[in-house]
């Protein structure tokens, strides 16, 4: 996607993103995240290098259509707040960062760049840090509920960007961040086709539905 389009209300801002940076093991509970990184070592997937991890992707990745092409079997998505910087401006709005479950066994970066970055239209101001953990997410997976909480669990936005900005030195221009995720609630990731975000704050709900078509082989 060369251009995003954000409607913040009934007013739309057109964005040129110069960076897409998937950020991973947010959580705000340094032990819980350390957990999770040993499960997910358990079944092959690679240790971050770093906790936060950032991985640095294409972003023509970036995608508001209602429907994805993956070419693997086995991809998932998962509910993320989106956080856009635009004309020195941050904004708030929802996100999958779908991936490729098989290859992130050997590769997470290559997994994420492997699949399309779905995010919904719908944006409002980055709220500041102390309305951030009232936020909530829900994700449903062909109608079954896959995640639910709210961003109490994940870094600030602050915090995140502060990290970001320390270890990219060149991040001018228009940036858009996927912040994390929250717990799958049944632990294990499930490869589905109709995918429905929400994010919830202060009475506004904005989503992101889309579903996923495999790639003709």
């Amino acid at each position: 996607m060369s251009e995003l389009t954000l409607l913040i209300g009934e007013d739309e801002l057109r964005c040129r993103p110069r960076h897409l940076i998937i950020a991973g093991y947010t959580g705000r509970n340094e032990a819980a995240t350390r957990a999770h990184i040993e499960e997910l070592a358990a079944i092959g997937v690679p240790e971050p290098p770093t906790v936060p991890a950032f991985y640095p992707l294409d972003p023509g990745l970036l995608t508001v259509d209602p429907a994805i092409t993956v070419a693997g079997a086995n991809t998932s998505g998962e509910v993320e707040p989106v956080l856009v910087r635009h004309a020195g401006r941050h904004y708030l709005g929802v996100g999958s960062d779908h991936t490729d479950r098989d290859i992130e066994r050997t590769d997470v970066a290559a997994a994420k760049a492997a699949c399309p970055k779905p995010v919904g239209h719908r944006f409002v101001e980055l709220p500041k840090d102390d309305a951030w953990d009232g936020v909530r997410v829900e994700c449903s997976i062909d109608g079954r509920p896959y995640q639910s909480g709210t961003l109490a669990e994940l870094r600030t936005p602050t915090d995140l960007l502060d990290r970001l900005a320390a270890e990219f030195v060149d991040l001018d221009g228009d940036l858009v961040v996927f912040a994390g995720t929250l717990p799958l609630l049944d632990g294990g990731f499930v490869p589905g086709r109709r995918w429905r975000l929400s994010l919830t704050i202060d009475g506004t709900t904005l989503t992101c539905d889309y579903k996923t078509e495999r790639r003709a082989q």
